[in-house]
């Protein structure tokens, strides 16, 4: 959880100085969820391929959202997550 940014879908429930929409992404390549950004960051939860990701944030490599599936948030490496192709 952070204090700073929130999903715009929770505005009416949790105050945030910013919100975001979501951005659904597909976990391309098992990945930890992790509490934090750093690659050394406590992982929270194994992502395995196919899972969906909502991203929040997209910062230096990093995505920080939340895994619908197992109802945790927290910072997955961008590499691990599928773009949309145009």
């Amino acid at each position: 959880m952070r204090r700073d940014l929130a999903d715009i879908r929770l505005a009416d429930r949790v105050f945030a100085p910013h919100y975001a929409a979501a951005v659904s992404r597909i976990v391309i390549s098992p990945i930890g969820l992790r509490q934090a950004p750093e690659a050394d960051s406590p992982v929270v939860a194994e992502l395995p391929i196919g899972t969906a990701f909502e991203v929040l944030e997209f910062i230096a490599g990093r995505a920080w959202g939340r895994a619908p599936a197992f109802d945790l948030v927290g910072y997955v490496d961008t590499r691990a997550l599928s773009w949309p192709t145009t």
